[in-house]
């Protein structure tokens, strides 16, 4: 291994020079490779024999740009039959992120600097090269990039294309758990009244539901007394409502292109007690359902799955606005489906005597269908009761001194 000074002429008689750094790699092949000053090829050299030594190093030569891995691991996520929304997000992150920063430079040439100068360049909405204009991304989108850009160095590991997953690395030099803290912070907690719809706005939008067409009456209606994610109120179907037991079962969803699956983890699939005015709206309305192939609870009018949209808009925005539950502006308070969903939470968590069913925090996880405690507690955590506000803290004290 050594590093040596190149010399040469062009046809126009100028002289030039160049430092050839001169090596062996890890399958005992000799390799070079060129700088422009002496210090570049030194320092590579010195990086060039520990990766060797330690078996960790790929030639440039031997390895491909970061963007052909990308196209070979979008082919194995497709192949491996992932879902279309997966694939799609990788995709976006792909073609929106990585690529334009990133994508040039060979696998072998990516090192935790870089990732890391990648990050900030995301975050401070620098253009990538070549580009005159950027946009800052949030703290949530970086993370999910270099998410992404991790799981296509891990695959090109698997093809031999490169030996260290320098973004997976990075990541785990990090306190565990951290950036989610940070983004949790800056968001804050859910808030009663503002993401979290009041039970007198609940109150209000369902007497508004009364005038509306069935099908978005029934939507709402189930989706505020059960807590089903959009995609599961759309995949729903009438074999899974019992009404002789009162309980929904939750074996399926449908993704925002219209494709019936499996729910997303094993914990998606439960049973969920439904309240006599949930179930006598269902009632109601399955006598006017159109008919559908699919057996959907909430299809289209001519039996297809309805669209995420159309529950929105046609549905949860015009039953606020006639409920008045509105901004200032006059538009609809709560502009996602999700928030009901929040409200379910609340209503499962708060206390009887506020008019919740004081469920216990597992049990709260179970009807979520969320995949650990932990997911329930980071969300919702800090709506149950903690049992030492000002009264039972009067009435603890006295029964300390009777006992």
């Amino acid at each position: 291994m050594a590093v040596r000074r190149r010399a040469w002429q062009t046809s126009d008689g100028e002289t030039k020079e160049a430092w050839v750094a001169e090596y062996t790699d890890t399958a005992g092949r000799r390799r070079i490779k060129t700088f422009a000053r002496k210090k570049e090829a030194d320092a590579f050299l010195a990086q060039a024999k520990v990766e060797v030594r330690e078996g960790v190093h790929t030639a440039d030569a031997a390895t491909i740009t970061i963007t052909k891995a990308g196209v070979q691991w979008l082919s194995s996520c497709e192949q491996r039959g992932l879902e279309r929304t997966t694939i799609d997000s990788y995709r976006q992150a792909l073609n929106y992120h990585i690529n334009p920063h990133l994508g040039r430079l060979k696998l072998s040439q990516l090192s935790a600097p870089l990732v890391r100068q990648f990050e900030d360049d995301l975050r401070a909405g620098n253009p990538a090269p070549g580009e005159t204009e950027g946009k800052c991304r949030s703290a949530a989108m970086v993370r999910k990039v270099r998410s992404a850009l991790s799981i296509l160095m891990g695959d090109a590991m698997e093809r031999g294309l490169v030996n260290r997953n320098v973004a997976r690395e990075l990541r785990a030099r990090r306190k565990a758990g951290s950036e989610r803290k940070a983004e949790r912070r800056q968001k804050g907690k859910l808030k009663a009244g503002v993401d979290i719809p009041l039970a007198v706005e609940i109150r209000a939008i369902i007497q508004a539901l009364e005038n509306m067409p069935g099908r978005h009456r029934a939507v709402i209606v189930t989706a505020i007394f059960t807590g089903l994610r959009s995609s599961e109120l759309r995949g729903l179907r009438w074999s899974d409502i019992d009404f002789s037991k009162n309980e929904i079962r939750v074996h399926q969803r449908a993704d925002r292109y219209k494709v019936i699956g499996k729910p997303k983890s094993e914990s998606g699939e439960r049973t969920i007690p439904a309240p006599p005015m949930a179930l006598n709206v269902l009632r109601q309305w399955k006598l006017f359902c159109p008919q559908s192939e699919l057996d959907l609870a909430f299809p289209t009018k001519t039996g297809s799955i309805v669209q995420h949209t159309d529950i929105v808009n046609r549905g949860l925005i015009p039953a606020q606005i006639r409920a008045s539950v509105v901004t200032t502006e006059g538009k609809a308070k709560y502009t996602g489906l999700h928030s009901l969903r929040h409200f379910y939470a609340s209503w499962c968590i708060n206390r009887k005597v506020d008019g919740g069913l004081g469920l216990p925090a597992k049990v709260v996880q179970e009807r979520l269908g969320h995949s650990s405690i932990m997911m329930t507690m980071d969300v919702y955590g800090h709506l149950f009761p903690r049992g030492d506000d000002q009264k039972e803290l009067a009435e603890a004290e006295a029964r300390l001194w009777l006992a």
